[in-house]
């Protein structure tokens, strides 16, 4: 990956708020043309800063869904076959590393609580996972 200067994180500030913006209004709002934007673009998806393009679903579209942060303790070290098991489970919709006491936090999300349980259960048997400490998510006031 590049290393990132002004424009590109001001470039990248737009995108997350809204990945569709059209090439022309990013140029507008940065003050450059639509060719510096395109080729800022370009530069960010080809070095690999830029990993895709997703659509932001609202919470309340499922409001039956349960979302939750799991904290998971891993033995000695193990992270990364531990990684390796949930990487992929689609309950997991982020993975993160992190230091402290818990080596990882995974934020779920499932149609309802007996999913929830069933999913808890399954990260819990996974092998090198000691501990967990889960919290359901009641309301996000920031995203």
């Amino acid at each position: 990956m590049a290393t990132l200067d002004d424009l590109d994180r001001r470039l990248l500030s737009l995108l997350r708020a809204d990945g569709r913006a059209p090439v022309a209004a990013l140029a507008r709002e940065l003050g450059v043309t639509r060719s510096t934007v395109t080729a800022r673009l370009d530069r960010l998806v080809a070095d690999g800063t830029v990993i895709g393009f997703t659509a932001r679903v609202r919470d309340e579209t499922d409001p039956l869904s349960v979302r939750a942060i799991s904290l998971i303790e891993v033995i000695g070290r193990d992270t990364d076959a531990v990684i390796k098991v949930i990487r992929g489970w689609p309950e997991i919709t982020s993975l993160h590393t992190t230091n402290g006491g818990w080596d990882l936090v995974a934020e779920l999300q499932v149609a309802d609580l007996g999913e929830f349980d069933r999913v808890l259960g399954r990260i819990r048997r996974v092998p090198g996972v000691r501990n967990t400490e889960t919290s359901l998510l009641l309301s996000s006031v920031l995203r």
